[in-house]
């Protein structure tokens, strides 16, 4: 599983642009830290990483699965948004951010062209949010689809290379 996760961090690495989706979503939501994370039923690593507010956390570092919400978002494939943790009654008592020191928090999952699910395009904050994040909820979708699209473009291109 660990040469399964190597090679994932370096697609991810691969893809052009990457890292300025990472920069763009934090552009977008105001946030400091933003990552493509990837997410299986026992691992959340850190494929590439956008790191204003040291946070510690590099592409190949890994956070305990059960402290994230994205195994959350593994599970029921849906994103999640919080603008202000603290004013929210069910992510106030959240361990997560709790744990993580963040007060707000957007995660979409990154799901490939066959429905698995690779992992999740996230960004947090020690700051809430003063506008809503739900108005871009959608321009992030579209993000972590061309990182999906772009991750499936380099399975064929592997595939056709060693055939």
């Amino acid at each position: 599983m660990q040469g399964d996760i190597t090679a994932d961090i370096a697609a991810v690495q691969r893809i052009e642009g990457v890292r300025d989706i990472l920069r763009e979503v934090c552009a977008l939501t105001g946030m400091h830290f933003s990552a493509v994370a990837r997410v299986t039923a026992d691992r959340w690593v850190a494929c590439l990483v956008e790191d204003h507010i040291a946070f510690g956390l590099e592409a190949g570092g890994e956070l305990e699965l059960q402290t994230t919400i994205c195994d959350e978002i593994r599970c029921s494939g849906e994103g999640v948004f919080i603008d202000h943790v603290a004013e929210e009654p069910m992510w106030r008592v959240h361990p997560t951010p709790i744990l993580y020191g963040f007060q707000s928090y957007i995660s979409m999952p990154i799901i490939r062209a066959d429905g698995s699910f690779f992992g999740t395009l996230c960004a947090i904050d020690p700051e809430p949010r003063t506008t809503s994040l739900a108005a871009i909820v959608p321009l992030i979708q579209a993000m972590a689809q061309r990182i999906a699209d772009a991750l499936d473009a380099e399975s064929v291109g592997a595939s056709a290379h060693s055939a």
